[in-house]
């Protein structure tokens, strides 16, 4: 057994994982590992409860319209203790759908509208006909380039969405987009950074992409569990990879 652990939940697995969102758990594991540290995860899904006490990190990948409308239902009863673990600064990515539902709501393509758990203050819209006409189609899909503003790190992925969401109170862009549409394909912003909470649109997914990324926030999630150790400078000479 490692010196170093991290506890991981990864939140409906089983049901928002269509873009094999899976692939960010591997990603943390590989660098972990160059560093003597193991990762454990663990499902947390409908009925489970969500101990905010747990876990030093957490996944919450996108899924389709209809299981996305199954987990808005559980999530509900998570929102109190996810709500404790974000505002305690605990790591979090979440991807597509898992970011659009941390939110205030989402509507979705049949112009319903779920209401999300208003953990964040974003919320997200659909499209409307002319928006459409404006970015030629109906849903903001292809590669993506963004830059972070704070580390200048840039960050490649592939983007497909139709929600086009919108960022608020306390929260600010994951990066730039350099290419590509991005949150909603007006303001130039990507994904979201809110404590130590990561949200994005990038499938593929993001920590196999962009190791650089997954080093950063796998620093974050040690230096909270054993502060006393400098794990940035330890990552830092591990190579970033591309799976």
């Amino acid at each position: 057994m490692a010196d170093y652990q991290l506890q991981l939940a990864h939140l409906y697995g089983d049901l928002m994982n269509t873009y094999g969102d899976y692939g960010n758990i591997i990603a943390l594991r590989y660098y972990a590992k160059q560093i003597g540290v193991e990762i454990n995860d663990q499902l947390v899904s409908l009925d489970d409860r969500f101990d905010p006490k747990a876990y030093d990190f957490v996944l919450f990948g996108g899924g389709q319209d209809y299981e996305e409308t199954v987990v808005a239902h559980d999530l509900k009863s998570k929102a109190d203790d996810l709500k404790e673990y974000i505002e305690n600064d605990g790591p979090l990515l979440a991807v597509c759908g898992g970011f659009q539902l941390l939110g205030h709501y989402m509507e979705m393509a049949d112009g319903s509208t779920v209401d999300g758990i208003g953990v964040m203050d974003h919320y997200t819209t659909n499209m409307t006909d002319d928006q459409v006409k404006t970015l030629k189609g109906s849903r903001l899909t292809g590669d993506i380039v963004i830059k972070n503003n704070e580390t200048g790190e840039e960050y490649h992925g592939f983007e497909n969405h139709q929600g086009r969401t919108f960022l608020g109170k306390g929260e600010k862009a994951l990066g730039t987009v350099t290419a590509g549409q991005g949150n909603n394909g007006m303001d130039k912003t990507e994904g979201v950074i809110y404590h130590n909470v990561y949200g994005s649109y990038f499938h593929g997914p993001i920590f196999t992409r962009n190791g650089n990324l997954a080093k950063r926030v796998l620093a974050t999630a040690l230096t909270r569990k054993y502060p006393d150790v400098d794990w940035q400078a330890k990552l830092d000479q591990v190579p970033a990879e591309t799976f």
